[in-house]
């Protein structure tokens, strides 16, 4: 007697998930048959099957099963099959006796002992099934809190098949996981374990650094080896603005989709700092592969992304962030798949000015020649420094004033300030859900809320031709400028503020250093 089972599991395209209905047709015979476009991982999952359903449930019966994952045009990847395939298998067999599996979504990967095993995607999935109207989404128990998340709708976390079985034979052996989402994030809330009260001296670079901060803006710093650039871009998590609840769930959802959050973890709280080693390759910067991985860039998305020794990533790696940087998101086109994934994050770059290091050095004599200087600078290409709104040239501070200078002020203060400056660009780009700070003002809004005063005009009119800087780089002063004027509580830019924001193109100067 033959018998038709369907029931839902999800794949991923990028941050979204696409229902896969799972159907199962049972009839006399012996072979098995899987269909829908299905990779090795989900292929080799009838063995994993087979085997967690006879050390569990008992033998699967001696049946001809073709198994159809539609829709058959995209690409099933991975292990989440395992679990919605095992529960459809066992129902055309007589194990489970019920008429509503089909208002059910299932994800998780079976171990050969019957266990469920976490899976990536978890929240992008309970979200596509709460738009399907579904009753339930059963998830492995390690994925149960992020996907719970999701209001209206049931999440289930099962820790082994067994469970998963009695539960749809009418046993109560799964209970659903509710989560207080606005409850969770407050609670979550970030606590940081660097602090600016720890550095001493650098007032300038700190004042950088909040400038970056209150505006979003990218920022490099310059200087020798043991300046204390690394210590500080580390503390700058520490005077960014909180996230928001919806800047939240959307960084959540990228790292749920990269496998990167914990058992314990429903809602990411801090905004993201990630620091790739130099070494990195474009793909796993920028994302890609040929099963789709989200890549630093995205990772660190309403968060920080710090590259140390900036000029030793290859060219093609730093290249590759130019558009990035410019769009704050990034689309992945290959032969299998075109997606686009957001990666609106403040670039922190740190470098030493010459190979040695210690070009400039007010007390270290710098033993490289000039021509190795500009090569060295050279590394790093124009236009991508123009994507750069502020660069601080890091000078060491000297031990007897280490040793006596007081602790500086705290990140808390900082953050006040910060949080006081970003509240004014909220309330400015109230009409513009796209603009969150001022470092995303396109040229329109430029025109219409950076404008300089005649003498700040003039300043900046003299700095172009000065040092020959681009209409990008334009562009940038503008944006720093206006922040300064933020955090200066001035509705207009004035001249001083165009003069700090000036003196944050260093490296557009091709006198740097003499």
């Amino acid at each position: 007697m033959s018998k038709l089972v369907q029931l839902y599991s999800a794949a991923l395209n990028g941050l979204q998930a696409i229902p896969v209905e799972v159907e199962v047709h049972s009839t006399k015979g012996v072979k098995t048959a899987l269909v829908g476009l299905p990779d090795n991982a989900v292929k080799e999952s009838l063995d994993r099957i087979s085997a967690a359903i006879q050390n569990t449930i008992g033998t699967i019966p001696s049946q001809k099963y073709t198994i159809n994952m539609a829709p058959a045009d995209i690409r099933k990847e991975g292990t989440a099959y395992d679990l919605p395939l095992a529960i459809a298998i066992l129902t055309t067999g007589g194990q489970i006796d019920n008429d509503e599996l089909k208002q059910y979504m299932l994800v998780g990967e079976l171990g050969l002992d019957g266990s469920i095993r976490p899976v990536h995607g978890a929240l992008p999935i309970a979200i596509k099934a709460r738009e399907m109207g579904l009753k339930g989404l059963i998830v492995p128990l390690d994925n149960v809190r992020e996907a719970a998340v999701v209001n209206n709708l049931k999440v289930y976390g099962a820790h082994n098949l067994v469970e998963v079985v009695d539960f749809f034979n009418g046993k109560p052996t799964l209970q659903s996981t509710e989560i207080d989402t606005r409850r969770e994030f407050a609670e979550h809330q970030a606590s940081f374990d660097n602090d600016f009260s720890d550095v001493k001296g650098q007032e300038n670079v700190k004042r950088a650094l909040e400038i970056a901060a209150a505006g979003g803006h990218n920022i490099i710093l310059i200087g020798s080896p043991g300046c204390g650039k690394s210590m500080m871009a580390k503390r700058l998590p520490s005077i960014l603005p909180p996230l928001t609840l919806g800047e939240s769930l959307e960084t959540t959802q990228i790292h749920s989709v990269a496998g990167k959050l914990s058992k314990d973890t429903s809602l990411i709280a801090q905004r993201p700092f990630r620091s790739p080693h130099h070494t990195v390759s474009d793909v796993a910067l920028i994302g890609g592969g040929t099963n789709f991985q989200p890549g630093e860039i995205s990772l660190a998305h309403n968060g920080v992304l710090f590259l140390d020794e900036l000029p030793e990533f290859s060219k093609n790696v730093l290249e590759t962030m130019r558009q990035p940087l410019e769009d704050r998101h990034i689309n992945i086109s290959r032969a299998k798949y075109s997606i686009d994934i957001p990666c609106s994050f403040m670039l922190v770059a740190s470098m030493n000015p010459c190979p040695c290091g210690y070009y400039n050095h007010p007390t270290h004599a710098c033993t490289c020649t000039p021509g190795q200087v500009q090569k060295y600078l050279g590394r790093i290409s124009g236009p991508l420094l123009d994507r750069i709104d502020i660069q601080v040239e890091v000078t060491p501070v000297p031990f007897e004033d280490l040793n006596k200078a007081p602790a500086g002020e705290s990140s808390a203060t900082i953050r006040e300030r910060v949080i006081k400056a970003r509240a004014v660009q909220a309330e400015r780009f109230k009409d513009y859900p796209a603009v969150h700070c001022n470092a995303q003002m396109p040229t329109k809004l430029l025109n219409l809320f950076a404008q300089p005063d005649a003498a700040a005009a003039k300043r900046l009119h003299d700095a172009m031709l000065r040092y020959d800087l681009s209409a990008r780089a334009y562009d940038r002063i503008l944006k720093v400028s206006r922040t300064i004027a933020d955090l200066d509580g001035s509705p207009d830019i004035l001249l001083r503020h165009i003069n700090e924001a000036v003196g944050y193109r260093n490296l557009d100067r091709s006198t740097w250093g003499e």
